[in-house]
């Protein structure tokens, strides 16, 4: 069992920048890929990044490639998201999830735990 615990959305003016946190219980946490999800209010959740479990793999959604970065630490069971020249369509619920494989992945339905989410807003 995993448990994930989001923090450091906010709102910001476009251009801004955020750093995402996701702090997750459990002494197994190196063994899970990690990934980066959102959700815009009536839109599906979508794919934003996500990191294999030595952090030596990441792959991006092309709306953010170049503009954020995915990291971990796996001796203090965190992930990162570090967002860069925020704009108003990235305005959304983030959400941090754990997969039960050391592979990356970008579908949503292999990933076993989820955080509870944390709003990002952009403003223009």
């Amino acid at each position: 069992q995993v448990q994930l615990v989001e923090s450091g959305g906010g709102l910001v003016q476009a251009g801004g920048s955020l750093r995402l946190s996701c702090a997750a219980s459990g002494r197994t946490f190196s063994s899970y890929a990690m990934g980066w999800f959102r959700q815009a209010p009536g839109q599906e959740r979508e794919f934003v990044a996500t990191i294999s479990w030595s952090g030596a793999y990441t792959y991006y959604a092309d709306s953010v490639k170049g503009r954020c970065t995915i990291s971990r630490d796996n001796a203090k069971n965190t992930v990162f998201l570090q967002m860069n020249s925020l704009k108003p369509e990235d305005t959304a619920v983030y959400y941090c999830a754990a997969r039960a494989s050391r592979a990356t992945s970008v579908k949503r339905n292999e990933y076993n735990y989820w955080g509870q989410g944390t709003q990002v807003t952009v403003s223009s």
